[in-house]
């Protein structure tokens, strides 16, 4: 079983349900062949400390083998610290593997009008608790989208939630990290 806990970016924001990438990655299970469910309990506008504290429950509720876990956009277009939302994401991935779960954390960049300094530090953030806890990495959720040639055309009106012609490729930047998660068939 895999758990997606994520912000607007997996719940579909703006989207017609099923043309997310999360259902994508369910029809691309199911054409690999490969035997798992899925659960979406991703929430737009969620933030780290939102996803932390839905997180036991969703645990227990669900026991899933794989968590992958992407939040952290919505602290940063709070401002929230940074350290909270590493402490945050760092406590979710050690709850996962205690329980048994495998995780996969889903970076996110911000806009270069955060500041470099900010930026790398944000960066930074998805990197350091994959290390710390050795778990899967993609660092950027939005390669290919927010930095293609035809970026705007990718983004829905508010240029923050990809369309539904960008999904694909957000499946495309989770799916090789994924794949090298999942149990062999």
């Amino acid at each position: 079983m895999i758990l997606v806990l994520g912000d607007s970016l997996s719940a579909e924001y703006g989207l017609k349900r099923g043309e997310g990438w999360v259902p994508l990655l369910e029809k691309r299970l199911a054409q690999q062949k490969v035997a798992a469910t899925v659960v979406n309990a991703s929430i737009s506008g969620d933030t780290s400390s939102g996803g932390r504290a839905r997180f036991a429950p969703l645990l227990a509720q669900h026991k899933p083998s794989l968590v992958v876990l992407e939040l952290g956009a919505n602290d940063a277009l709070r401002g929230l610290p940074l350290t909270d939302t590493e402490n945050n994401l760092m406590q979710i991935t050690k709850a996962a593997q205690a329980a048994g779960a495998k995780v996969l954390i889903v970076g996110i960049q911000v806009p270069p009008n955060y500041g470099g300094d900010y930026t790398r530090r944000f960066e930074a953030v998805f990197s350091k608790v994959a290390e710390a806890t050795k778990s899967g990495l993609v660092p950027f959720l939005l390669k290919g989208v927010a930095d293609a040639p035809d970026a705007l055309s990718l983004f829905q009106a508010d240029r923050i939630h990809p369309t539904a012609a960008a999904q694909p490729r957000l499946l495309d930047n989770v799916w090789p990290e994924l794949r090298k998660l999942l149990p062999k068939q």
